[in-house]
């Protein structure tokens, strides 16, 4: 499991048109990859993940993606994703397809990826009408007490991208706090990127942390900072700031691109971006 840098594991790892799932629900979320992305130019993905927020938005607005699927996608506590609602009702800046699930829903497809099932199950789609618009739920009859029961296709992304606290030397990942799906979608995964916060001789894992070992990681990034604007638990706080102001720059298809251009494409990595943020907040 090499140690590399994030513009060259994605550069190596990720490429257009395939299924990137990048994880970490409201904690810990990938900002640092998916910026790395967009300056590489990516394109015709199929974006997944649970509660796409701010960094999906970045994304779609940025013309990387062609495919999302996803459960609940919103700017958490502040309202809609400007981006995405303008790339599905006018295709601006390119049509996106989208397959909605419920939390449960995408959860149960994640699990299934990870255990190498074809499906998962769930009660949660039984006596709605989503499995008419979402051809992904269907059903089957339970053999040993004859209840019908909904299933949801397995997710299998070519690439999950993760973000977590520390890595060793070995490649052995520590992800603590708020977890979501992480875990998940890292083992669905076929290859999974992980940056971290800081790389240790040991990982000193506390009780009910995950550890997701160095055999089901391909590459590791250390990127200090690298979820914000969200947040490290541990490292630093989520940026509320940051997601009030997003909405009125989202809003508006001139000044995103003159943000995405100022702060995303016209920097050269995370750090620099942290650097041309916060001046620009000064």
């Amino acid at each position: 499991m090499p140690v590399l840098g994030l513009k060259e594991a994605l550069a190596l790892h990720v490429h257009d048109g395939q299924s990137v799932a990048l994880e970490g629900f409201t904690h810990l979320i990938p900002f640092a990859a998916g910026h790395e992305l967009i300056r590489q130019g990516r394109k015709d993905l199929h974006l997944i993940r649970m509660t796409p927020d701010l960094i999906y938005d970045q994304m779609i607005g940025a013309g990387c993606a062609r495919a999302l699927t996803f459960s609940w996608g919103g700017n958490p506590g502040v309202g809609s994703l400007h981006r995405l609602r303008d790339a599905v009702e006018n295709g601006w800046p390119a049509p996106l397809e989208i397959t909605e699930h419920s939390h449960a829903g995408l959860a149960a497809a994640y699990t299934a990826g990870a255990s190498h099932l074809p499906f998962g199950m769930l009660r949660g789609y039984i006596g709605t009408d989503l499995a008419a618009i979402n051809p992904a739920i269907r059903s089957v009859t339970c053999p040993y007490t004859g209840e019908e029961i909904a299933t949801v296709a397995a997710v299998n992304p070519d690439v999950t991208i993760l973000h977590a606290q520390k890595a060793d030397r070995h490649g052995n990942v520590l992800v603590r706090g708020i977890v979501g799906a992480q875990k998940e979608a890292g083992l669905a995964a076929k290859t999974l990127i992980v940056s971290v916060e800081e790389i240790v001789d040991e990982l000193e894992a506390p009780m009910n942390a995950i550890v997701l070992p160095h055999w089901v990681v391909t590459a590791v990034a250390c990127v200090p900072g690298g979820a914000y604007p969200s947040y490290a638990q541990g490292y630093y706080s989520r940026d509320n700031a940051f997601y009030l102001a997003w909405d009125d720059i989202a809003r508006d298809r001139a000044r995103f691109t003159e943000w995405i251009n100022r702060h995303v494409r016209g920097t050269e990595d995370h750090a620099e971006f942290l650097r041309s943020v916060r001046m620009a907040e000064a």
